[in-house]
């Protein structure tokens, strides 16, 4: 246990200029899985205290990215365990928990293109926006412009040569399962296009890989705003019998599943627009998220 804890304390040391960086030690809220898509694999590993890091690997050539890697030494044990290729650097957005680990991994593992849509981020060798695309290896990445928790917030849809494979998309703090992210410096016509427009017009079966474990708190929202819908219902105890277990709710929901439950992506419905008075989406998605900002279940 001693040796345990002290091996935990030299991973904190490497971000001792923060004082966030002591919530390293809390990395392991959830279970590590690997997600076998077929043609590529995503490994989901859990960061400070409710992050989510993932490692993109495409099983024809072995190539590999990182999404949001906030823990460099786990990142490349993982990197190690899978005997892969890492050459990216995927970043949604600049908050610490999310791209401050760039630079130390990029330190430690030379080379590395580091991608993201923020002047802000540490380390960015390639800036992207809104259609921007690259490979990992045979995958073909599309970048989405969602500016609202920040405003250079990208996600990450990601897809396999054979379109017949579902695709997945990594969403950061703009979507979340059940959920989305704080208007830090947006508005909620930002957030309506950028869930409802953007995220939802890609095909409905593919998989969200979000940036933290919200999914039980966003879930207990959802059905104080709508206490009918039994989908939400449902999810909810889905989710809170994953987290019992130590396990991640992300990768098992897909876009499709979102218009479900997720009241965020719900703002077009009759109940929810009842519920805020109005007939306006953008209202209704101001509406709600104001409510969440100070709901406690």
């Amino acid at each position: 246990m001693l040796r345990a804890l002290l091996r935990r304390k030299k991973v904190c040391q490497s971000f001792a200029a923060t004082s966030a960086a002591t919530k390293v030690l809390a990395a392991f809220h959830s279970t590590t899985l690997t997600i076998d898509l077929q043609t590529m694999k995503i490994k989901i590993l859990s960061a400070l205290e409710d992050n989510y890091m993932y490692l993109i690997i495409d099983e024809k050539t072995k190539a590999a990215a990182i999404v949001d890697p906030v823990n460099p030494d786990k990142v490349l044990s993982a990197v190690k365990d899978e005997g892969v290729n890492l050459s990216k650097i995927l970043t949604t957005h600049h908050h610490y928990d999310h791209a401050g680990g760039n630079k130390d991994l990029a330190q430690k593992c030379k080379g590395l293109a580091v991608y993201g849509g923020d002047d802000r981020i540490d380390a960015l060798t390639d800036k992207v926006t809104e259609g921007s695309q690259f490979k990992i290896g045979s995958l073909s990445v599309k970048c989405l412009f969602t500016p609202c928790h920040t405003r250079g917030h990208i996600c990450y849809f990601v897809q396999p040569e054979d379109t017949n494979k579902d695709p997945v998309v990594f969403t950061g703090d703009t979507l979340f399962i059940g959920g989305c992210g704080r208007f830090f410096e947006g508005t909620p016509v930002q957030m309506y296009n950028a869930l409802v427009k953007s995220l939802g017009s890609l095909p409905h079966n593919t998989k969200v890989y979000c940036g933290h474990e919200y999914t039980v708190n966003n879930l207990k929202y959802a059905r104080h705003a709508e206490p009918d819908n039994v989908d939400v219902v449902e999810k909810l105890k889905w989710a809170q019998e994953q987290r019992s277990k130590g396990l991640p709710t992300v990768g098992l929901s897909t876009i499709g599943d979102e218009f479900k439950f997720n009241p965020f992506m719900r703002v077009e419905e009759k109940t929810l627009q009842l519920k805020a008075k109005t007939q306006s989406p953008v209202e209704t998605m101001g509406h709600l998220r104001a409510e969440k900002d100070v709901f406690r279940s």
